[in-house]
């Protein structure tokens, strides 16, 4: 790839616009366009009811069953929904959670104990409120409706509500919220069975115990452990338990790890086979590297996470959803003690819950423990928990009927509702706060996990910027990398919009498909023996078709350079030690692809275009603003 060699040093337009997001960025955007089809899904609902509530029913109550000789398993249309379907949704959950439990926030095993707490005060709260209020009447059996929040829809409004630039607040929430499904559905388990049978419940922890024993031995035959939870949710299903908490455990329980660096040679390598000799068994084994490179966890997000969000979620709640509001129902929901519960508990109760045992526990530790985000935004998470939209649907319809159903309903729409208004009043507020104020509410001043395990030094590190930059950028690159080439115009557009930031180039040539990258790198190295590695740098990111030797001599030549020297050092190959230590430098810091970008020494994920850098720099800035001198 040829690029115009008179492009000014420190500017550039920005070509690229992000093809290869990371499952965080891509999970966020996910929430976002799912949250607008759950709202037409129950706009739809609403309607369908209104117009024909006796269509709407009978569609939804009609008989599906399988059968397998004198065994059967019988449903209506809805309970496959809700114990079918979504426990597909579960299972996304779960592999969520874990997979930031595994790389995420909470791989410092310190760091989950607030928001597991803060989760659990998240309920209690909201829980307590209800029971207060249907305090003598056959609905107190309900509480189990208050406890949850839906997590895709409270992500989802948080993504379009919240600071673009905390991916902090984001895993808070999603911690928080996880915890009240899990304990929202052992409550299902326990408090709201039908007809429980205990043989089916201990085939059901058989099963998982086969599912344990498989992944302690390293067993990953994924259609194994398919069948595994098909069988463990049949057993779960007959025993007369909500089979959903099948698919959260297992999500629970699939690794979640970057991709190596040997594995990706190894998959480089069967791919080099098959170019050489394309048969049927080659292209089997490259498609097996490569399935093998990436965890499972990374594998079942890309394949259900999808169909969780834009098809089982909005169809839940099409099938949920839909009742009569009429003059009755809400002169009933006025003074319904259900209703008024509902809307307390979830409006007023979640965010008291999260946000004064978050305090408490801050308090009692002396900010050992506190939030990874700031007091702002840990209201802002009290307050978009209280959108509990799928979950309690969920179990209402477990724990109520009749009236006394429809009443809920219609307080977890209203808390809905409320709720996400009240949400964006909080981050409207925040805004308008002076900028450091406004950072402080919303980062806080929580120390940030460090990803990069090798930091910059100054006397060895190829820098660009001023040195006492508040912010550092970190870029592990590979002059013969397609991506790193489109990746640079954005790096110069971001030098030039940010003049107080530190750049830093560590080479990671990925030779095993770039044949020219170790001796680009070296050549660089060479040039900057003469002080000049930056303007090597430039020339061979604008002509990155052309990277042989005699190409080198020739860029040598033309930023006259001693080419003399310049040749010896090449020759004597006098910069492998050197680019050997970036590589091992990458290798401990997890990086297994180019170009890989750290900012304040925290791994940026997601797309590299302008606008993406840009927000994670404000947000380093931001940050640093509030860090003790």
């Amino acid at each position: 790839m040829t690029r115009g060699a008179g492009r000014p040093r420190w500017s550039g337009q920005t070509t690229w616009v992000g093809r290869f997001d990371a499952s965080l960025r891509s999970f966020l955007r996910t929430e976002t366009g799912s949250a607008r089809l759950v709202v037409l899904a129950t706009v739809a609902a609403l309607v369908w009811a209104n117009v024909g509530l006796s269509s709407y029913e009978s569609f939804w109550h009609t008989p599906l069953s399988l059968r397998l000789g004198d065994w059967e398993l019988a449903r209506d249309l809805r309970g496959w929904v809700n114990s079918g379907l979504m426990t597909i949704f579960f299972l996304v959950a779960g592999l969520e959670l874990r997979r930031d439990f595994d790389i995420g926030e909470l791989r410092e095993r310190r760091r989950l104990t607030l928001p597991l707490l803060a989760g659990l005060g998240g309920m209690l709260v909201p829980i307590l409120i209800y029971l207060a209020i249907n305090a003598g009447n056959t609905t107190a059996a309900g509480w189990g409706v208050v406890m949850a929040t839906d997590t895709a829809l409270a992500l989802a409004t948080l993504a379009i509500l919240g600071p673009r630039f905390s991916d902090r607040l984001r895993g808070f929430l999603l911690t928080v919220s996880v915890v009240d499904d899990v304990v929202a559905i052992v409550v299902l388990a326990v408090a709201y069975p039908e007809h429980p049978s205990p043989p089916a419940l201990l085939t059901a922890g058989g099963i998982f115990a086969v599912v344990l024993l498989a992944r302690a031995t390293g067993f990953r035959y994924g259609p194994i452990y398919l069948l595994l939870g098909v069988a463990a949710w049949v057993a779960v299903s007959v025993s007369g338990v909500d089979p959903v908490v099948v698919g959260l455990l297992m999500g629970l329980l699939t690794y979640a790890y970057a991709p190596s660096r040997v594995d990706l040679e190894r998959t480089s390598d069967l791919f080099r086979l098959f170019r050489e000799q394309p048969t049927p068994q080659f292209a089997h084994s490259v498609r097996a590297g490569l399935v093998a490179a990436l965890s499972p966890n990374d594998r079942l997000q890309h394949l259900y996470h999808p169909w969780a969000s834009y098809v089982i979620v909005p169809l839940f709640a099409l099938a949920n959803v839909g009742l009569v509001i009429d003059g009755e129902l809400l002169a009933r929901a006025v003074t319904s003690p259900v209703t008024l519960g509902v809307v307390v508990a979830y409006v007023i109760g979640k965010p008291a819950g999260i946000i004064l045992t978050s305090r408490l526990v801050t308090v009692l530790t002396h900010n050992r423990l506190r939030p990874p985000v700031g007091w702002g935004a840990v209201t802002g998470v009290g307050t978009v928990s209280g959108i509990g939209f799928t979950v309690a649907l969920l179990v209402a319809s477990h724990a109520l009927s009749g009236p006394a159903l429809d009443e809920a309903k219609l307080g977890i729409l209203a808390a809905t509702v409320v709720s996400a208004v009240v949400t964006w009043s909080v981050f409207r507020l925040a805004a308008r706060l002076p900028a450091e104020r406004r950072a402080r509410a919303l980062l806080g001043t929580a120390e940030e996990i460090v990803d990069l395990l090798v930091p910059v030094d100054m006397d060895r590190d190829h820098i660009r910027g001023p040195a006492d930059a508040p912010v550092t950028v970190v870029e592990y690159g590979d002059f013969e990398c397609p991506y790193c080439g489109q990746a640079e115009p954005v790096v110069r557009e971001l030098l030039a919009e940010f003049t107080k930031i530190r750049y830093v180039w560590r080479h990671l040539p990925l030779t095993e498909v770039h044949p020219h990258a170790e001796l680009a790198a070296e050549a660089a190295e060479a040039a900057g023996d003469q002080g000049a590695f930056w303007e090597m740098h430039d020339l061979l990111f604008e002509h990155q078709d052309a990277l042989g030797t005699v190409d080198m001599l020739h860029y040598a030549e033309q930023l006259g350079l001693d080419l003399d020297r310049f040749r010896d050092y090449l020759a004597e190959r006098r910069s492998v030690d050197r680019i050997g230590e970036d590589v091992d430098s990458a290798d401990l810091s997890g990086v297994s692809g180019t170009p890989t970008f750290f900012i304040n020494g925290r791994r940026h994920h997601g797309a590299y275009d302008i606008t993406a850098l840009s927000a994670a720099v404000k947000g380093a800035f931001a940050q640093a603003k509030l860090r003790p001198e």
